[in-house]
């Protein structure tokens, strides 16, 4: 396990071997993607797998878990012929996704006001 910030960092290789300077490089990019984020996200798992064993072609998958505080967890997988392009395209993907999820629920409380439930709202609305 290894800590973003405060939030823990869980990698896993399955199938393949991934080096400290592997495990550093996903610590340092995940930082660095999330970082805006960092108050919304619990936790993260990043999982790279060899899917094709010895018979080589887009071979290794990287996927990506991020528990987000209040919200949907958020999933993302790429794969790449070589792990650290599956690696920066699944983090690519987990930043956008991420932000849409937070913008979602930005723009969800902004329809319901922050002091009053949805169904008072709707019924006050609809008189």
């Amino acid at each position: 396990m290894l800590e973003s910030s405060h939030n823990p960092v869980f990698i896993r290789a399955v199938g393949t071997k991934l080096s400290g300077e592997d495990r550093d490089y996903i610590r340092q990019r995940l930082a660095k993607r999330l970082s805006n984020f960092d108050r919304f996200v619990e936790r993260t798992s990043v999982r790279v797998e060899d899917i094709n064993g010895p018979r080589g072609g887009l071979g290794k998958r990287c996927r990506v878990k991020i528990v987000l505080r209040g919200l949907p967890s958020v999933f993302v997988e790429e794969r790449h012929y070589f792990p650290r392009a599956a690696i920066d395209l699944a983090f690519d993907g987990i930043e956008r996704t991420v932000r849409r999820t937070i913008a979602r629920r930005a723009t969800k409380s902004s329809r319901i006001g922050p002091d009053e439930p949805q169904c008072e709202r709707s019924a006050r609305l609809n008189r």
